[in-house]
């Protein structure tokens, strides 16, 4: 295949520009291909602090990436990274971009499941599953670069190392806990109510008033499945009526009591 490069050529060294995002559109399955020209900078921490290879240092994880078979595959915003039960014999890593699982049903709605940022994961669970095929199409919501494995080379390399063993049982544990909390979320139809259950959740976990925003209300809206205009204009309601205050970046709960209200308990 065109797109798959060799270990040396992606990662002769961490430091280096390695690769760079050209698109071509193929006339027949307008796929885009990743080409091994020079464009972007592959940070050596990005993947030292991924969720796979977390607490590995740079030369570790090239030595790691050395010995297993991947390549590297550049998506179009928009195109389909996964598809719904296909067989899931792939395991990726975002090196760059942002995508998306997304569920439709038959009555033509849909529930964004979770969005994938770099250093995140993408089909661990699908692929180490019973069923082996992946419950959800994931889509790249900007143009994006992902890391791919094939299932059994990241079961080798999950053999060898023992650390690659632990992220990847985090992953997946801790994806199952994110997803039942999503459920919950889900549960509520405002997105007032959406809001106060998250920021109640934020603030139990870490035992301060004060919640950080993930990134930006964009990013946040994307997690809480509504659009973001929506959200802020939610929040400067929520600001105007003495629930929280809403500054850049973070939030500060003003009123707990009224913030379990909203969720009715």
């Amino acid at each position: 295949m065109g797109n798959k490069k060799t270990s040396e050529e992606e990662f002769a060294s961490m430091n280096d520009i390695i690769t760079k995002r050209h698109y071509e559109k193929e006339k027949k399955n307008q796929t885009c291909e990743c080409h091994s020209s020079k464009e972007y900078i592959m940070n050596e921490h990005l993947l030292e602090n991924s969720t796979l290879f977390k607490g590995l240092s740079s030369s570790e994880v090239r030595a790691i990436l050395e010995e297993t078979p991947h390549h590297v595959q550049c998506y179009d915003k928009g195109e389909t990274i996964f598809h719904l039960m296909d067989e899931a014999a792939r395991i990726g890593i975002v090196l760059e971009g942002c995508v998306q699982a997304q569920k439709s049903f038959a009555n033509g709605s849909q529930v964004n499941v979770t969005s994938r940022f770099p250093g995140q994961m993408l089909g661990p669970a699908a692929a180490f599953s019973e069923n082996r095929v992946y419950p959800c199409d994931v889509i790249a919501l900007q143009p994006s670069t992902i890391m791919m494995f094939q299932r059994e080379d990241m079961l080798r390399m999950m053999q060898k190392n023992l650390r690659v063993l632990q992220n990847f049982t985090t992953e997946i544990s801790s994806s199952t806990y994110l997803l039942q909390q999503r459920l919950e979320l889900f549960s509520y139809n405002g997105i007032a109510q959406r809001a106060a259950f998250w920021l109640l959740t934020q603030s139990r976990k870490s035992g301060q008033l004060t919640v950080a925003l993930p990134e930006s209300v964009t990013r946040w809206a994307m997690l809480m499945n509504v659009s973001r205009p929506s959200l802020h204009r939610e929040l400067r309601r929520m600001d105007a009526e003495g629930l929280i205050r809403y500054v850049p970046h973070r939030i500060e709960i003003i009123s707990p009591d009224g913030l379990e209200a909203l969720l009715g308990t």
